[in-house]
């Protein structure tokens, strides 16, 4: 594991691409080099997931019994919390090695008899019933296909239930910004989703922020260039300055946010408690 990352492939197949990911980080410690910022050290990939922590934290909080959809779940790290809470949670993900991991990781917190994980692309997702929370965090992005991200809405928008509830994270700069944007991954402009959500009979019912601080983004696109101890130096540094600001001004800095969580709901739905 080194300060910059895993390249990203010339030619992106997303079977394959994220069950490599798995193979070489989902038994790693926490996992999060696997479903983060993929292969950077510990300490980045931390403040990205209290980050995102913080941000979900308010739309999270379940009663026992809720049918929860754990879309591009990796190793369960959303699963097993929404498990423990007493969810009755489906995890999805395109990879068996993310799904095996995270199979271990609810048997190691003791809620494997509230999970069941399963191997399905999110394009063409088919489950039995529906669901009270539909949670994904980072999916999206990772979806470069126009006509397989519209139908990864859909079936999700598919599978919600009646007043149900729709909680997504994903990089959505307020304005247009191509410059961290990979063979992988897609920031697509916030009003981009906006738009397909809406085209997809679903309301928005709240929008917050989860990053605001630009240090990342702002070093991110060089960070393979520079030699390795000053990249991990300058890592460390960006790491440093941008954590308080996220972590205290994260959910209402929405327009400097460069992640944004979007609280949706089917149009007509009464509202979720």
């Amino acid at each position: 594991m080194n300060a910059r990352g895993a390249p990203a492939p010339e030619q992106y197949l997303p079977s394959h691409y994220w069950e490599d990911r798995a193979r070489r980080f989902a038994a790693d410690g926490s996992g999060l080099a696997a479903v983060c910022s993929y292969g950077m050290p510990e300490f980045y990939n931390r403040m990205i997931h209290w980050s995102q922590h913080l941000a979900l934290r308010p739309w999270l909080k379940i009663r026992p019994g809720t049918r929860v959809l754990d879309v591009g779940c990796g190793v369960g790290r959303w699963s097993t919390l929404l498990a423990g809470r007493g969810g009755i949670v489906t995890g999805a993900d395109l990879s068996p090695t993310m799904i095996a991991e995270a199979r271990r990781r609810a048997e190691l917190q003791n809620v494997s008899t509230r999970t069941r994980f399963i191997v399905q692309d999110l394009a063409h997702l088919d489950e039995d019933g529906s669901f009270d929370l539909i949670l994904g965090v980072t999916v999206l992005q990772h979806i470069l296909d126009p006509a397989s991200l519209r139908s990864a809405v859909k079936r999700m928008t598919d599978h919600l239930a009646p007043g149900g509830r729709m909680v997504l994270l994903e990089a959505a700069p307020s304005s247009i910004a191509k410059h961290c944007d990979t063979t992988v991954f897609r920031a697509r402009q916030r009003n981009v989703y906006l738009d397909l959500f809406a085209e997809q009979g679903l309301e928005l019912r709240a929008i917050s922020g989860v990053d605001p601080a630009p240090f990342k983004t702002w070093l991110l696109p060089h960070l393979r260039r520079l030699p390795r101890p000053f990249g991990m130096s300058a890592l460390a540094a960006v790491t440093l300055a941008s954590t308080p600001i996220d972590m205290l001004f994260g959910r209402v800095a929405v327009q400097r946010s460069w992640h944004a969580v979007f609280v949706l709901q089917r149009n007509g739905g009464a509202h979720a408690a």
